[in-house]
């Protein structure tokens, strides 16, 4: 069966009213805090000082109440309390599959939801994230593509969702019990990876992962970030600039013509102007090394002449290809690829020179994993044949 889907729309940032009432302070950079803090009459000799106890409650030790935050006067906790508010998304429900994977369905300001997914390992403990609601691409394979963009969701509710995580896993150190690193991290990396395309939320996507990467609170390495795009070319090198985190590129096709289906946007950025982006990214080295995403589809991208194109077109790229069995959802125009086809492809790869891990499913029976992601409001709303005709439309 063909899939074609309209290109993506041409929607950059979808603005949005902020709610009435006391401002969240999660998702507010430094600079941003200590503007809020002066502006309710914290004297600017000591706005720093407040800026770095308060961040450090926050995103340190957890903690939401300023009347827990101790080494502040009690006035001062006070004014806090009726200007502030100290809040993150609420859990709506949580699904945990077989293999330990964990499902949250988050509800956001409007009423809006979004999934947020746990993954356990055996060396780590990876939260995939979203950045938007529903999302701008129309990916043909990805069930979150066959759910409109309805708006980007703010450097808050995208930081938000690694404290609620946190919450879940227990994993916020007790105050005055000494750091809290002891032994490794429950939540040890971030991908951006889940609902919609960060590069097109780029300014709250940056200000949440400085919050994620700022040593006095979260504290994680941006070696430990990694940010998936489909492909938004001019994006790609601020991406590096003012982040600084792994990339991840979904690429999934060889040839424009392949790619131009499954990854519409390919049709705005073909695969040589994304590839060339690639090549002069920044930070690209062979210590931190590009990740190509693939998922494979049975019959439409997982040939050896494609395993074959693949390495030919990535030449000179320090990168790894990570190989996705495709996930199926109600009414998913194609079928994973057989396994012994996935392995012929990747050893293709891997002879070539490139590490090309099979990413092992994860979640599947909740729904939760790579490209199984909507909301369940969408989902229950849907039928499988008004999926299926969605996807085919364009």
């Amino acid at each position: 069966m063909t899939a074609r889907a309209p290109i993506t729309q041409d929607v950059m940032t979808i603005p949005r009213k902020l709610p009435d009432g006391p401002t969240n302070l999660v998702g507010l950079t430094r600079e941003q805090l200590r503007a809020a803090l002066i502006e309710i009459g914290t004297p600017e000799k000591q706005a720093k000082m407040r800026v770095n106890q308060i961040w450090q409650w926050i995103y340190h030790w957890g903690v939401r109440d300023f009347a827990l935050m101790t080494n502040l006067a009690k006035d001062y906790r006070a004014k806090l309390a009726e200007h502030f508010v100290v809040a993150v998304p609420e859990v709506v429900t949580r699904d945990v599959s077989a293999d330990g994977t964990r499902k949250y369905l988050v509800r956001i300001a409007g009423g809006h939801e979004v999934e947020v997914v746990y993954i356990p390992e055996t060396d780590r403990g990876t939260l995939c994230i979203s950045s938007q609601v529903g999302c701008t691409l129309t990916c043909s394979f990805c069930h979150t593509g066959t759910q409109k963009l309805v708006r980007n969701l703010t450097a808050g509710e995208i930081v938000g969702q690694i404290m609620l995580a946190r919450d879940d896993l227990g994993e916020w150190p007790e105050p005055g019990t000494g750091t809290g690193e002891n032994g490794p991290r429950l939540l040890s990396n971030i991908v951006l990876m889940g609902m919609g395309e960060p590069l097109y939320n780029f300014d709250n996507v940056r200000n949440a992962m400085k919050i994620a990467m700022d040593g006095e609170g979260i504290a994680l390495s941006r070696r430990r970030i990694t940010l998936s795009t489909s492909g938004v070319v001019p994006e790609i090198a601020r991406c590096a600039e003012e982040i600084g985190c792994q990339l991840a590129v979904s690429f999934h096709a060889t040839t424009d013509e392949v790619r131009d289906r499954l990854v519409p946007i390919n049709k705005r950025w073909n695969i040589a102007t994304l590839l060339d982006a690639l090549r002069t990214y920044p930070k690209v080295s062979n210590s931190e090394r590009i990740t190509f995403e693939y998922v494979m589809l049975k019959d439409v991208n997982d040939s050896d002449a494609d395993a074959r194109r693949l390495v030919k077109l990535i030449e000179g790229i320090p990168a790894k290809i990570n190989l996705i069995p495709f996930n199926e959802w109600p009414g998913a125009p194609y079928e994973r690829s057989d396994w012994a086809r996935i392995e012929a492809f990747a050893d293709i790869v891997y002879k070539a020179g490139y590490a090309s891990p099979i990413r092992t499913p994860r979640g599947e029976d909740i729904m939760a994993a790579c490209g199984q992601l909507k909301s369940a409001t969408e989902r229950a709303r849907k039928s499988r044949a008004q999926i299926a005709a969605e996807v085919q439309q364009g």
